[in-house]
């Protein structure tokens, strides 16, 4: 490394006219010099060797990660707002949420909170991801599941899922999301251009994700929330984690790429284990209707990145912390989800078994 600054230096012109200089002054000026260029050239071989490891800071009062000291007795069926912040009494129709791709519409309880309502195939499989991925300790919405709700004042046409509401405005599998009083959104977060880029608790969330299949890694599903009071003022989320608990990527139905036992238990977790680095399958490269969506294939396999080539001290960082889960608090997070008693027992199996996975990297 030494040798190959002392050529890159040397041929600058600015160094060779020093050099130059440097040939009729007394020895003991010579000496000096010398000296001061050796300091200068090991000073930039270590600034070459070391660069490549520097790690970028989140910002100032911003967060992505708290460290959960209370992991063992987290309550994984609540989620992050526990017991006290589940909706009350009936729900009250108040406008339709267009964005994403699953049905939604706002809603306020007797109390006054607002929540949006996602139907459809995502509500289980979310619920389960963000209580999960609460438990060790990143930033999540507070969602809870509801196997039937009834909505009063839903208008006779909805522009979507309409399919999926019954008369007198009853739902069945609901996930409610809570407006937080006091914090609002303001905009989304990059995967690739973060602040907490290549740090142990970003890697770590590449972790999760993977370890949770989820595969729908779009920037649009990130959201950053600024709060009023309470811990930082800026908290990152991954706000949608709906394609989780399925198919390592697109599929061909939804409700195979998403909260399905069957697309989950059979594929495969780590693809590749070097010294350093560990390479996840999820998300995988794009399903075979992509192929003739140019735009749609190449945004899935700009995806993959998130998923391989991760420090392999932050992976069993993680698999340490998931460790300290018990098996009733992983059940627990599949309890919330509406699962049946089956399903609650084969996920949560699966998901000890990548445990065990990543702790004996």
């Amino acid at each position: 490394m030494r040798h190959l600054a002392q050529s890159r230096l040397r041929s600058h012109p600015c160094l060779a006219a020093s050099d130059r200089a440097r040939n009729v002054q007394p020895s003991r000026e010579r000496i000096g010099m010398r000296h001061a260029l050796n300091a200068l050239f090991l000073a930039c071989a270590l600034f070459l060797a070391a660069s490549p490891d520097v790690v970028a800071e989140g910002p100032e009062n911003a967060a992505i990660w708290s460290e959960p000291g209370d992991l063992a007795q987290r309550n994984l069926f609540y989620g992050s707002g526990g017991e006290q912040h589940q909706p009350h009494g009936m729900l009250s129709f108040v406008e339709e949420d267009h964005a994403g791709s699953n049905p939604k519409i706002y809603v306020r309880d007797q109390d006054g909170t607002k929540w949006t309502a996602k139907m459809g195939v995502e509500a289980k499989p979310e619920t389960a991801a963000a209580h999960l991925l609460w438990a060790v300790g990143y930033y999540t919405d507070e969602d809870y599941f509801v196997p039937q709700v009834s909505v009063e004042g839903i208008p006779p046409h909805l522009q979507r899922g309409q399919n999926l509401i019954e008369p007198h405005g009853r739902i069945e599998n609901v996930r409610l999301k809570r407006h937080i009083e006091g914090q609002k959104k303001i905009g989304n977060w990059k995967w690739r251009d973060n602040p907490f880029s290549r740090t142990r608790q970003f890697n770590g969330l590449r972790v999760m994700m993977a370890l949770m299949n989820s595969w729908d890694l779009k920037d649009e599903n990130n959201a950053i929330y600024e709060r009023k009071q309470g811990g930082p003022r800026k908290v990152y989320v991954v706000s949608d984690l709906g394609a989780s608990f399925g198919t390592i990527g697109y599929s061909w139905t939804q409700a195979m790429a998403k909260g399905n036992l069957n697309s989950y238990r059979h594929s495969k977790f780590i693809k590749k284990a070097g010294p350093e680095f560990i390479d996840f399958n999820a998300p995988s490269r794009p399903a075979l209707i992509y192929f003739v969506d140019v735009p749609g294939l190449i945004h899935r396999l700009r995806m993959r990145w998130v998923g391989r080539h991760i420090p392999r001290e932050d992976v069993k960082w993680m698999g340490d912390l998931l460790s300290r889960l018990s098996s009733q608090q992983i059940q627990d997070a599949f309890r919330s989800a509406g699962y049946s008693p089956h399903e609650i027992e084969d996920f949560t199996k699966i998901v000890q078994e990548r445990i065990d996975e990543l702790t004996k990297l």
